[in-house]
């Protein structure tokens, strides 16, 4: 069975979890209530016995889609011979309900609608048990339970019982909507009462779309920032703060392969960037949910620090693997959990302490509790920073001194320096000044080959690493050092395999315990375009940009990576740090456009 393509999929919503649509209006993948829930439909990872939702419209010859103004609430148009309707998809906001609305309306003529319903709780395992019940205002629904969850299917006409699902095909022609919505509760809880679907997707809309009216960016790339922008907001938990990495598991970096990894956490690396993003384009309640959350989650012994945690926090992550899923494109193992929580990875306290001290420049007030954690973190990191470690590719080979997590360490050195100096904190600045020049002495000794003219992916390597692209963004070496436009060079000549398409590092020069090859990671492609821009090659960086921006699905959205030859995403979808990078790598771009412009203005006019 070929797989529904990875850029035909859509993202819903609700600030608690999220659902993937395809083209032809099969929810293939949701996990209810929240983003690392089991899911109840992963058609995605297998085929549609493992759950979905169907509802299409058969024989379209042309199918088009897009979401209504800055919103999540999608709207598919069918094109048939006989017909054109409209599928309009939405998970609504602030009703405190885990649900899924969808409603069908023929515009002209009259179409074949086919709706089939499966589902399979504990990622396509379990078959529920499934009658008819009727709402608390008499409407008829098909319930589904199993252990502790419940699922709820309410319209009419509802499909009928067939084969372990439900299913059915009907002629349906030019009138009102039909209305359909899915709603999760706990298997104990009463049936929930119905709410008017068409004004729930309505407000939805409104939600989304005064939501990104909050950036007043209105750029050459407003359409790629404004939904990444988006979609970093819909995934981020609107309860605790918490930002996933993505809301998938198991999407194959290496197609047919191992490299399947579970997203749905909140790495705080990735946290972190995203909420520099978000910082530069005013979102500041995003900020100090964000900031309080992280208060929560590492709040104990310093050395205890994880690179990962739920979303609402808990530290234990095990990981586990699905024998009973055959995976997307028979991409095995499929994996529940992942083991790089236990990982150490030096590398993390930078892109904290950097984001941190951003919001704090934005005018994001410290309170005592999270400058005396900062202190706490930078303390301990001051004692560690010269140990090896796993890096920010989380590799499972053997630990080795990383040049990029190094940088880091220093990154969240000079943050705490910094913080004493231009915001009047307290700390020990004149042993945390120490210790920075001794870091930034170190990987210049250590982490730099003068022969190759580089830097090194870790002490004593030949290879290049993209991840050192982030020493301009934290201002360990200024964009004109020529180690770095060495360095620049290098990861253009080793990694670059199309203009603007670039590999994190190379596989096959890298322990990292795993078997198979990857594809152009895209965050480190925009970190390319945010380098040419700080170098001042505008011109380069804009090529980069529109190659890149290019990629994106029709709905804007983009995954974690990139396969050149097969011209398809891969990875988990949509990937926050893909995203994060974009509007990072756009935001350095026009800093660059407007430099270029105000020294074009006091340029000397010859005569």
């Amino acid at each position: 069975m070929v797989p529904t393509p990875i850029a035909d999929y859509a993202v819903l919503g609700d600030g608690r979890t999220a659902a993937l649509v395809s083209r032809t209006g099969s929810v293939d993948w949701l996990c209810l209530p929240h983003f690392d829930s089991q899911a109840c439909f992963a058609a995605l990872l297998g085929a549609p016995e493992h759950g979905r939702w169907l509802l299409t419209v058969r024989d379209a010859t042309r199918i088009t889609r897009r979401y209504q103004d800055d919103s999540f609430v999608l709207e598919t148009t069918y094109e048939t011979p006989t017909g054109t309707a409209v599928v309009v998809d939405a998970m609504p906001l602030a009703d405190d309900r885990a649900d899924l609305v969808r409603t069908l309306q023929v515009l002209s003529g009259t179409v074949t609608v086919e709706h089939e319903w499966v589902v399979r709780f504990g990622y396509g395992k379990i078959e529920p048990w499934v009658n008819r019940v009727r709402d608390p205002h008499g409407i008829p629904a098909i319930r589904a339970i199993a252990g502790p969850d419940a699922l709820l299917l309410r319209g009419d006409p509802l499909p009928r019982a067939e084969d372990h699902r439900h299913r059915d095909v009907f002629e349906l022609g030019e009138g009102p909507p039909l209305e359909f919505g899915l709603t999760w509760t706990a298997s104990w809880d009463p049936v929930p009462a119905r709410l008017p679907i068409g004004e729930r997707l309505e407000a939805t809309r409104i939600r989304w779309a005064q939501w990104a009216r909050a950036s007043d960016y209105e750029g050459p790339y407003r359409d790629a920032v404004v939904r990444s922008l988006l979609v970093l907001r819909l995934l981020t938990d609107a309860r605790t703060g918490g930002i996933i990495a993505a809301p998938t598991t198991s999407l194959p970096e290496d197609f047919g392969g191992e490299r399947n990894w579970d997203y749905r956490f909140v790495w705080l690396r990735d946290a972190a960037l995203t909420l520099e993003a978000l910082l530069e384009h005013g979102y500041r309640a995003e900020a100090t949910d964000w900031r309080d959350w992280l208060l929560r989650a590492v709040a104990g012994d310093a050395s205890d620090l994880q690179v990962m945690y739920g979303t609402d926090g808990r530290r234990e992550l095990p990981e586990v693997e699905l024998d009973h899923l055959p995976g997307y494109a028979g991409s095995r193992p499929v994996r529940v959990g992942n083991a790089a929580v236990d990982q150490i990875q030096l590398d993390v306290l930078g892109e904290v302490m950097t984001a941190l001290h951003l919001a704090r420049s934005c005018g994001l007030e410290d309170t005592p509790d999270t400058w005396a954690l900062q202190r706490l973190l930078v303390d301990d990191l001051t004692r560690t920073w010269h140990h090896a470690d796993r890096g920010i590719w989380e590799v499972r080979g053997e630990p080795r001194h990383f040049t990029h997590s190094k940088i880091m360490a220093w990154a969240a050195v000079d943050r705490a320096v910094r913080a004493v100096e231009e915001h009047g904190l307290t700390g020990p600045v004149e042993r945390w000044r120490r210790v920075r020049e001794e870091i930034h002495a170190d990987v210049l000794e250590h982490g730099y080959d003068a022969e190759l003219g580089t830097f090194v992916q870790y002490y004593g390597g030949t290879n290049t690493d993209a991840a050192l692209l982030q020493m301009v963004q934290v201002g360990f070496l200024p964009p004109d050092d020529e180690r770095f436009l060495g360095t620049l060079a290098a990861i253009r000549a080793e990694l670059e395999v199309e203009e603007g398409l670039v590999h994190r590092y190379l596989p096959g020069e890298t322990d990292d315990g795993l078997e198979g090859d990857e594809h152009p990671f895209l965050a480190c492609s925009f970190w390319l375009a945010d380098a040419l821009a700080r170098c001042g090659d505008v011109d380069g960086a804009t090529r980069v940009l529109d190659r890149l921006t290019g990629l994106r699905n029709d709905l804007g959205l983009l995954s974690e990576e990139y396969d050149v030859h097969g011209e398809r995403m891969a990875g988990n979808f949509p990937q926050a740090l893909s995203h994060l990078a974009l509007v990072r790598a756009v935001h350095s771009h026009d800093l660059a456009v407007e430099r270029e412009r105000r020294a074009a203005r006091r340029a000397p006019v010859r005569s």
